[in-house]
């Protein structure tokens, strides 16, 4: 949740608001972080749950980024057996929903 947080902040534009949703779909529980930012681009999309991938790599160096953030973030969720996707469009913003099964009864 912290990586995810991070980046939509990180990648908002000032004075942007980011959203946190947890709730509860049929047998699933679900996080939703979602900025105003600058989105990822269609091409980038595909790729950014890859290790060491950086859409923008001057600007990723300069915050700090390595490129691996959101691959172990993909590797922690399905190790819980989550899923992690992302809905972006460019200079909109992203939303991330990590979902996982309740098994909580």
């Amino acid at each position: 949740i912290t990586n995810l947080l991070s980046n939509a902040i990180n990648h908002s534009y000032e004075n942007n608001k980011v959203i946190v949703r947890v709730y509860r779909e049929a047998i699933k529980v679900n996080l939703e972080i979602q900025d105003y930012g600058i989105g990822i681009d269609k091409k980038d999309k595909k790729h950014i749950f890859e290790r060491f991938y950086r859409v923008d790599k001057a600007r990723s160096r300069d915050s700090g980024g390595t490129g691996l953030g959101l691959s172990i973030t993909k590797h922690i969720v399905e190790a819980l057996h989550g899923t992690i996707m992302v809905e972006s469009e460019l200079n909109k913003g992203s939303l991330f929903r990590v979902s996982f099964i309740d098994k909580i009864e």
